[in-house]
């Protein structure tokens, strides 16, 4: 078990851009934390040649979450949203928190809070793929509608965040049902948040902050 100041977050990432967002929600949560990064950049391609998830990549997964916790990790979180079931039946298995990038997402987002939300994503293999498991969470108590951000990827990927911004913008604004709630679908389209936020007065909620929330809590109930 981690003996150092703070608790050891392993992130378990498919692209370098969703972990700045996560290292920026643990800093403005307040409290030591550690944060250890495994990224296996091919998590996301050698999904896409196969065709969407397999038990070969569901396994790479497992083993991957199975290091984290074997080498000493206090909680792992996935911040790619297509193996977020993998996360749900590990946490069965492991005696440390395993979460979802989206599940804190999903909860906030289905809290009844909101009569509708708007799920935004980077391309439209992760928008049905996360439209599919909101909609089982919402099980019909909030409207979900989704839309693609073209572009979006290649702003994340090259730092541009006013162009990140933008075209998430533009997406939402194609939109003709003006939603309660936007959600941005994956960690990279993190970045553009606050910026979101001012363009369009909407309400934006995003995976890194909610996650990182929600494991502080489950992490202070296991130490307390």
């Amino acid at each position: 078990m981690n003996t150092s100041p703070g608790p050891l977050i392993a992130l378990i990432s498919a692209v370098p851009a969703a972990i700045p967002p996560v290292d920026a929600a643990l800093a403005a949560s307040g409290g030591a934390a550690q944060v250890w990064n495994i990224l296996d950049d091919r998590l996301l391609q050698d999904a896409a040649d196969a065709g969407g998830l397999n038990a070969t990549l569901e396994a790479r997964m497992e083993r991957l979450i199975e290091h984290a916790s074997l080498e000493g990790a206090d909680a792992v979180l996935l911040t790619c949203s297509m193996y977020a079931p993998v996360a749900h039946r590990a946490q069965g298995r492991l005696s440390i928190p395993v979460a979802g990038p989206d599940d804190a997402l999903f909860e906030a987002a289905t809290s009844g809070r909101y009569r509708r939300v708007l799920l935004v994503s980077s391309a439209g293999g992760p928008l049905a793929d996360s439209m599919q498991r909101l909609r089982e969470v919402a099980q019909g108590v909030v409207e979900v509608t989704g839309v693609v951000a073209e572009g979006a990827v290649e702003a994340a990927r090259r730092g541009r965040i006013d162009e990140l911004v933008a075209r998430i913008v533009a997406a939402v604004s194609a939109v003709s049902v003006v939603p309660d709630a936007v959600l941005l679908g994956q960690y990279s389209l993190a970045h553009a948040t606050e910026g979101v936020r001012e363009a369009t007065g909407l309400t934006v909620l995003t995976g890194p902050e909610l996650a990182v929330a929600a494991l502080r809590s489950r992490l202070g109930e296991e130490a307390s």
